[in-house]
């Protein structure tokens, strides 16, 4: 079993990563719960027949904070990071070993 050294760069870079993902999930979940709030409440006072583009302004440009927010947090790859490949390489290696232990 590996020890792990607070005071270990490695430990300290990840422990920071882990931080920012945190933190933009929680940017996230605001994000929702305050637009849907928001648009709640604006389309109980003005009904389904007056909806314009301003009710969902705050989702449109909260959003493009959002996105940079993730960028920033995951990079370029949101969906698969450059060690996502590797990963699932190894992952079918490791299913491909069990198998033939059986």
């Amino acid at each position: 079993m590996k020890i792990i050294n607070n005071n270990n760069e490695k430990y300290q870079q990840a422990k920071e990563h882990v931080h920012k993902i945190k933190s933009f999930y929680t940017h996230l979940t605001v994000y929702i719960i305050v637009n849907t709030f928001i648009t709640g409440i604006n389309i109980y006072y003005s009904g389904f027949e007056r909806v314009h583009f301003n009710i969902f302004s705050t989702w449109f440009f909260w959003g493009i904070g959002v996105f940079f927010h993730g960028m920033g947090v995951f990079g370029k790859n949101l969906l698969f990071s450059r060690d996502w490949e590797k990963r699932k390489i190894n992952d079918l290696i490791e299913q491909e070993e069990n198998e033939m232990r059986f």
